[in-house]
């Protein structure tokens, strides 16, 4: 005889913990460029940007690709070598376009103006 569980379950997405991961991996990256350790900074960017890109396309990842993107123009900034984030801060601008997130629009306007500046 075959016996259906009826019981309730709740969803979780496999993706939230990777979300999260990768928040904090921008977090510990941010704390650790005003602090001076640069290189510690980029590579939590880096680490949370490969585990971002293994993800399927969704408004949450998108918004921390371009948080991700945009903190490591502003590093690079930090470090004199504006030059070489420019990648990354056209790909954050872009998400910040994309996915209409205050936060992110406010810092692609930040780094945009200080781009200005510069020009």
């Amino acid at each position: 005889m075959w016996t259906v569980d009826c019981t309730p379950t709740i969803y979780n997405p496999p993706m939230r913990p990777a979300y999260l991961t990768a928040a904090r991996d921008l977090q510990l990256g941010r704390e650790w460029a005003v602090e001076g350790e640069t290189r510690k900074a980029l590579g939590a960017y880096r680490d949370a940007l490969d585990l971002l890109r293994t993800l399927p396309p969704e408004r949450t990842r998108d918004i921390l690709l371009g948080h991700v993107h945009l903190a490591f123009y502003q590093t690079y900034t930090l470090m004199g070598d504006a030059k070489t984030g420019q990648h990354h801060l056209q790909q954050g601008v872009s998400y910040a376009r994309s996915t209409r997130d205050p936060v992110a629009r406010a810092i692609a306007e930040e780094c945009l103006s200080g781009l200005e500046t510069v020009l």
